[in-house]
C-alpha cells in the first residue's frame, strides 16, 4: 500500500492504532527501530506496513485497530 498520500498526522494516528494492538515489548518496538532508526516518518510507515501485512489494511479500516479509540480522534 502506498502511504505517501497520508499526512504526517494521519501516519501518527494510524501507527498509534496499530501499536495499540500489539504487545509492548522491547523486541516488538525494536523491529521498527531497525527499519527507521532516528526517522519518525519511516518509523510510522514501518509500523503501518507491519499492520497492513498482518491484517490486510489500514488500522482505522480493518482488524483490531478499527476498534481502538484514541484520545486524539476528535483533534
Amino acid at each position: 500500500m502506498d502511504l505517501s498520500n497520508l499526512t504526517v498526522r494521519e501516519m501518527q494516528l494510524e501507527s498509534a492504532r496499530a501499536l495499540s494492538t500489539m504487545e509492548a515489548t522491547n523486541n516488538n518496538i525494536w523491529m521498527f527501530n531497525k527499519d527507521a532508526h532516528h526517522n519518525s516518518h519511516n518509523w510510522y510507515c514501518a509500523v503501518i506496513n507491519w499492520y497492513i501485512d498482518k491484517y490486510g489494511g489500514l488500522p482505522s479500516k480493518v482488524g483490531p485497530g478499527k476498534k481502538v479509540v484514541l484520545v486524539a480522534d476528535d483533534i
